[in-house]
């Protein structure tokens, strides 16, 4: 009797492990929590100074704006820079100045998440949703980086650049498994600079400057709390995850088709305005217009960060020791009933 309360019990024990170890799993997919911008998620290029230059036919679908400094140059519509709808231009008012108070949050708080693995060199890398530091080096992108999403909406990427960011031309990030450019963050402790020619994918967020070398496609967002941002003759798709809407993208190789979306919503603060998200084709929009600013008194209300708390997110092998455990315990006790019910009979 006591043999047979025993051999129940470690069947229950190996029940609790497997179940324990399947919601491990469930938690290690999603990486940490995403990264809220506050008003400068209505921005595709925010600076500090001296200015935010472009040369040549560049074209954003969200605001570009600069603080302090009140220099936009290069943006007066095509054949030079356009500001696509629902973007606009705000130079040194109450609604560039409290964008770049909440990028200052933001940045703060991707700076302090706990850090899952260093990756240097991203190229060539498969990464699933987690917080990856450059090891005390320069981050480097030398051809395709691949976010494995793991076929969990929520997984969320913060890449941690401890000087310098620097993509090579033609580099790619690439999505597999429901991956979404609206999670993935880039914290610069330096000035970032994207090579010609490369797509990149999601919100860098400089300490100094961002340099965008020539036709490059960013689907996200280059924001500098400091320094420049300087442009030439590159493209953003940023409204589209505006308010932290899902942006499905294809498994292949960009560029990619950026699936329409609902009406974008500002997660905190002030909305820049309300405008419907009908998309204009990239390069025949007329020159933009220049939203007026009313004066305001230029004080900033800084977004609250909330605890981070980072669950796993380890890249070992996909077999779960305890679940392997609890299998083991549950054979054992099964083969022990039959054995007792074998001498029984």
């Amino acid at each position: 009797m006591k043999n047979s309360r025993a051999v129940v019990a470690m069947v229950g024990i190996a029940l609790i492990i497997a179940i324990g170890a399947m919601a491990g799993r469930t938690v290690e997919a999603a990486g940490p929590p995403t990264i809220n911008l506050g008003t400068a998620g209505n921005f595709s290029v925010l600076a500090g100074t001296p200015h935010v230059t472009n040369t040549g036919p560049t074209t954003t679908d969200g605001s570009v704006g600069v603080d302090p400094a009140a220099a936009v140059i290069g943006f007066g519509g095509a054949p030079d820079g356009t500001v696509l709808p629902p973007g606009t231009i705000e130079a040194a008012n109450a609604v560039s100045l409290q964008a770049k108070a909440d990028l200052a949050t933001a940045y703060g708080v991707a700076a302090g998440a706990p850090v899952t693995a260093s990756h240097t060199a991203l190229g060539g890398l498969t990464l699933v949703g987690g917080v990856y530091d450059s090891g005390g080096g320069i981050l480097d992108l030398t051809g395709t980086l691949t976010l494995d999403g793991q076929n969990d909406p929520s997984s969320v990427w913060v890449f941690k650049a401890s000087s310098s960011l620097v993509t090579a031309s033609s580099s790619r990030v690439s999505f597999i498994n429901g991956a979404s450019p609206c999670r993935v963050f880039w914290q610069v402790t330096s000035s970032a600079t994207l090579g010609t020619g490369s797509t990149f994918v999601g919100t860098i967020m400089a300490l100094q400057s961002i340099t965008i070398a020539d036709s490059v496609t960013v689907y996200g967002r280059a924001l500098a709390r400091n320094g420049l941002v300087s442009l030439i003759n590159d493209r953003f798709l940023t409204s589209a995850c505006a308010g932290g809407a899902s942006v499905l993208l294809p498994p292949t190789r960009p560029p990619f088709t950026v699936a329409p979306s609902a009406t974008p919503t500002v997660a905190t603060a002030t909305p820049i305005g309300t405008v419907a998200p009908t998309a204009t084709p990239i390069g025949t929009a007329a020159a933009a217009t220049v939203a007026p600013t009313a004066a305001a008194a230029r004080t900033a209300t800084p977004a609250v960060a909330g605890v981070q708390v980072l669950p796993s997110t380890s890249t070992n092998d996909s077999v779960n020791p305890l679940l392997m455990l609890s299998i083991a315990l549950a054979g054992i006790g099964i083969l022990l009933l039959r054995r007792r019910a074998i001498r029984n009979s």
